[in-house]
């Protein structure tokens, strides 16, 4: 069983920065993509921002050049750096993780592609 542990979430003042991190555990052959999502109330879950094993990183339009997504794949670890908070970021931000889980078998070794949620962690941008 794969787990997700956030961390970093808070209260902070408008223009501010926080920093969450992502720690994936488990039964884990390799990680695809780890990224960040965000629920704020009465509003969808959304992208915030996503990296992929190679590097390559996608962002919200609202939060491009503001928040920086970074990974460790040796850790399998995540994290989201966020500056010049505003109250619109409000939300819960879970992390998120597409990985290989590798089955070994009597005679044949089966792969397969699932995903995986935190629990979230509450961020309040707030005077």
């Amino acid at each position: 069983q794969v787990q997700l542990v956030e961390s970093g979430g808070g209260l902070v003042q408008p223009g501010g920065s926080l920093r969450l991190s992502c720690a994936a555990s488990g039964s884990i052959f390799s990680i695809n993509v780890m990224g960040w999502y965000r629920q704020a109330p009465g509003k969808q879950r959304e992208l915030v921002a996503s990296i992929i094993s190679g590097g390559t990183t996608t962002y919200a339009a609202s939060v491009k050049g503001r928040f920086t997504i970074s990974g460790d794949n040796a850790k399998n670890t995540v994290a989201l750096q966020m500056n010049n908070l505003n109250p619109e970021d409000t939300a819960v931000y879970y992390c998120n993780a597409h990985y290989i889980e590798e089955v070994v078998g009597r005679i044949l070794k089966r792969y397969n592609h699932l995903e995986v949620w935190g629990q979230g962690t509450l961020v309040t941008v707030s005077s």
